[in-house]
């Protein structure tokens, strides 16, 4: 398994600035060691976003926004598998007093 580096927003922002100062995107990522497609990613978010384009470093969530859609998808899996537990116990009660109404024990 590969480690996956992590860069600040600073550091895309600083090297987005070299490689479009200079005419070669291969020569400014080999400088500054990272590959060639992912400084070709952080020029086009960059182009797309603008200075918000790297609100983060990998999966943190670094807007509200975010922060409140990661809180709810958890919340809706923990009511999703509380859900599966009730049903699953609703049908062991209905089996069981099935059970007792036809005399078993």
């Amino acid at each position: 398994m590969t480690n996956r580096r992590t860069y600040t927003a600073e550091f895309k922002r600083d090297a987005v600035r070299l490689a479009q100062s200079t005419e070669h995107i291969t020569s400014a990522a080999r400088d500054l060691g990272i590959g060639r497609s992912a400084l070709r990613k952080w020029i086009k978010a960059t182009q797309d976003a603008g200075e918000q384009a790297f609100p983060g470093q990998g999966d943190q969530a670094s807007t509200t926004a975010q922060q409140e859609l990661k809180r709810l998808r958890k919340e809706n899996e923990i009511l999703r598998q509380e859900r599966e537990i009730l049903k699953k116990a609703a049908a062991c009660l209905v089996q069981n007093s099935t059970l007792v109404v036809n005399g078993r024990p």
